[in-house]
């Protein structure tokens, strides 16, 4: 991998994380349309510290909370304090993404990162995202989630191992079909990356440190981290005054023409 590759694929990677498109399906269909080396796993996870770095940045003050609020609960074994219920929701909300890759690791390493598969994701969670979006009645705030709530989002997240389905968009599309306000389902599954990303940085990213060159690595996950940060603070104004329809927009007209694509290669 050059060093200009590992420059697109970070930017890529840390746009699409926040942004609800799929991060997952970018990078699988970058090096598949550019004729490039396919990266692997290990690589992908590797710019997803990045975008861990990123979201750790910018919720600075709520990471501080939270680890706040998760002392006090192992202190007084109480979720009264402040942060420590929404700790605990986040943990309930990260175990069936866990298990889910753990379970499915080697599909989402092969079968699962097929260009059809994920043009095909990409089309059905877009019109997904719209018609929720659209639909969504009367909005939530955060501060009224539930444990039943955490866990929907939490089986929505488990689904994006599918490139294509968008983690964010997942989980931005199951708190909206909770009826969350949009400004509120974004900030909770941008605080639900956290944890997962550092799971599978921990199983993943010591491959990725074996590669004999190291350059393309670092500069993909300081790549990721910029265009991390940028994309949320763009979504989190933007779906403020407007909806997620031109996502939507994006995800049919891009799984378009990765079929096209697939299709003129076929012939």
């Amino acid at each position: 991998m050059t060093n200009a590759q590992a420059v697109v694929l970070g930017a890529l990677q840390g746009l699409a994380e926040f942004l609800p498109i799929s991060s997952s399906a970018h990078l699988a269909l970058a090096p598949w349309a550019f004729g490039w080396e396919e990266p692997g796993l290990a690589f992908d996870v590797a710019l997803h510290v990045g975008t861990l770095a990123a979201v750790l940045w910018y919720f600075r003050r709520e990471w501080i909370a939270l680890t706040q609020g998760g002392l006090a609960l192992l202190r007084t074994r109480s979720l009264d304090a402040p942060g420590a219920r929404r700790l605990a929701l986040l943990v309930v909300g990260t175990v069936p993404g866990a298990a889910i890759g753990y379970a499915f690791e080697h599909q989402a390493e092969t079968v699962f990162r097929t260009p059809a598969l994920t043009a095909v994701a990409l089309i059905v969670m877009g019109a997904v995202l719209w018609l929720v979006d659209r639909g969504a009645g009367e909005a939530r705030p955060l501060a009224t989630m539930t444990w039943r709530d955490a866990v929907l989002i939490g089986l929505a997240q488990a689904c994006a191992i599918v490139p294509g389905v968008s983690r964010s968009g997942a989980t931005i599309t199951a708190g909206r079909a909770l009826r969350f306000d949009r400004a509120g389902a974004a900030t909770f599954s941008f605080l639900m990356s956290m944890p997962i990303t550092a799971a599978a940085a921990a199983l993943k990213v010591p491959k990725a440190l074996a590669a004999p060159d190291l350059t393309p690595v670092f500069i993909g996950m300081l790549t990721a981290a910029v265009s991390g940060w940028l994309a949320i603070t763009v979504l989190l104004r933007y779906v403020q005054r407007r909806g997620l329809g031109v996502f939507a927009g994006y995800r049919l007209v891009l799984g378009l023409a990765v079929l096209g694509l697939v299709w003129s290669r076929a012939g």
